[in-house]
């Protein structure tokens, strides 16, 4: 046993002998607190209609020009595992919301900088976990306190909240047009009295390059992108379309193993040509009684789907083909023009097809699509053609599509709406430093510094639109402590200003999803005092 004299500042021996680290908890909280909060600061700057983009170049060298949170986290090579919570955490926001993924980060970024100083002055980490949660559930309650009901009928209010999604984003200029495609989108695929969720693969987003965003469409419809297999040669148009769907091969059947059959003579080469000629010709024949002229194939791993024999057939015939459909597309379709997969040919029935007015191939931009028109029993599905200039803005606005959506996906899931641009963070500030004057002890302490830490949203985006961070949200202190809830950053004018007037609103589920993830992360990282390698 090392005598008293010989042992370092912050260790003692416990009973059994053997040493105690106080201090390796703190370092450990203080690293993982550091590597976090690094995120948080990487993209802080990208927050609020006036935020920067970002330039992500991968290995391959493809390049991601973004201002979406769970985008950039995603594509960010993070080490650290507690950063790496982060990049989790804005993840979640996505899937639970699918908006907010910027200010989910940085008010957890904010949060750990709030518990930082709450354990430098000594307070033990499980009592500002706990107090932390107290806070989310304090905040929650605010924030439906403050918030307005919305009806699905009311679409202004619907357009109000897809627009404060994409003003934010690269295609801001364009929200007055993605917008009503987003709320439109999202109308048609659910029956709004009774749905209490969307699901979003109903609705197709079909990126075409050529033409600007100004081109997008809404079509209602089939939109393949798949060319037509008969080349420019065969049929591009069909209209009264009978269409099939087909998941087995038009070509020869092949052994089950690798071997080789050796022809010894031209007579048996010649069997052999004519049987696989006669087989061919059996199944094109049989899809054809059963009155299919439109044929969509489903991509093989196996052999080929569609030989040429079969396409020479199959042309004779007059039936148009569509070949290389994806098995992921296989639901969609089905459920678009209500025909059914057909696995074999003895399931090839008319029962099994689905009927359309018209079914062409048209050219669209650089290459060509094959649109289904008139379909006789219409799915509740949608698709959206969207088009851009290149392939950066045609991706970015892919991304700004999805938000839009899934914001109005938070308004079927929860009916209410909230203020934007900081004003509920920072009635939140308000309200929850008020209510730490009623508690006593840790817990009043805790709630204060979680009070102040929610100004960094108001703070950042003033920050991010060039304006005076530090007098704008006095101001807006202010104006919340006379009793003006709605009161926020105006990033367009420059000041601030009611955000109700001003149509910037967002669905409440967007802002309590983000305080509730981050306080979650937050406390984890808060319980973690010691790193275990595992690695040899």
């Amino acid at each position: 046993m090392v005598p008293p004299a010989k042992l370092k500042k912050g260790m003692h021996t416990g009973r059994a002998g053997r040493f105690e680290d106080k201090e390796k908890p703190t370092q450990i909280r203080e690293s993982n607190i550091t590597a976090a909060k690094a995120v948080a600061d990487a993209i802080r700057t990208s927050l609020g209609p006036k935020g920067m983009d970002k330039m992500i170049q991968d290995e391959k060298g493809d390049v991601t020009i973004t201002n979406d949170g769970a985008t950039i986290l995603k594509q960010m090579k993070v080490l650290h595992p507690a950063a790496r919570m982060l990049v989790e955490l804005s993840k979640a926001q996505d899937i639970e919301a699918g908006d907010g993924t910027t200010s989910v980060v940085v008010l957890a970024g904010s949060l750990l900088d709030a518990a930082s100083k709450l354990l430098n002055r000594g307070i033990h980490a499980t009592i500002i976990s706990d107090a932390f949660q107290k806070c989310a559930e304090k905040s929650v309650e605010i924030l439906t306190e403050m918030s307005e009901k919305v009806e699905l009928s009311d679409r202004e209010t619907l357009l109000k909240s897809a627009s404060t999604s994409l003003n934010s984003k690269v295609v801001s200029q364009y929200s007055n047009l993605l917008a009503p495609l987003a709320v439109d989108s999202i109308l048609k695929v659910i029956d709004p009295s009774v749905a209490t969720n969307v699901d979003l693969r109903d609705v197709k987003i079909i990126p075409k390059l050529g033409g600007t965003i100004e081109d997008t469409v809404l079509v209602d419809g089939l939109v393949l992108t798949q060319r037509t297999a008969s080349g420019s040669s065969g049929l591009q148009r069909v209209e009264k379309a009978k269409i099939g769907l087909i998941q087995f091969c038009l070509s020869p059947p092949k052994t089950d193993m690798e071997n080789q059959v050796i022809v010894s003579d031209y007579t048996q080469m010649d069997r052999v040509l004519r049987e696989e000629r006669q087989y061919t010709l059996n199944l094109v024949k049989q899809i054809k009684k059963a009155g299919c002229n439109v044929l969509l194939i489903q991509k093989s791993i196996l052999r080929d789907a569609l030989s040429d024999l079969a396409l020479h057939f199959l042309n004779k015939m007059k039936i148009l083909v569509v070949r290389d459909i994806e098995r992921e597309e296989i639901e969609f379709i089905c459920k678009t023009i209500g025909c059914k997969p057909i696995a074999s040919i003895d399931h090839f029935t008319p029962d099994m097809l689905a009927a359309a007015e018209l079914v062409e191939e048209s050219s669209l931009g650089s290459g060509r699509v094959v649109k289904v028109s008139g379909a006789s029993s219409v799915g509740k599905t949608v698709s959206v053609l969207l088009r851009g200039s290149n392939k950066l803005v045609l991706n970015e606005a892919e991304r700004s599509i999805h938000d839009a959506l899934c914001v109005i996906r938070c308004l079927v899931k929860k009916r209410a709406t909230i203020a934007g641009g900081g004003a509920p963070e920072t009635e939140l500030a308000i309200r929850l430093a008020r209510h730490a004057h009623t508690l006593s002890g840790m817990e009043a302490y805790c709630f204060t510094q979680y009070a102040d830490a929610m100004e960094v949203v108001p703070y950042t985006l003033a920050e991010n639109a060039g304006l005076n961070p530090i007098s704008t949200v006095t101001e807006l202190r202010n104006r919340h402590v006379k009793g003006d809830h709605n009161t926020g950053v105006n990033v367009r004018r420059g000041g601030i200003s009611d955000m109700v007037e001003e149509s910037v609103v967002q669905p409440l589920l967007v802002t309590t999803s983000a305080l509730e993830l981050a306080t979650e992360t937050v406390r984890s990282i808060l319980k973690i005092d010691d790193i275990v390698n595992t690695r040899g």
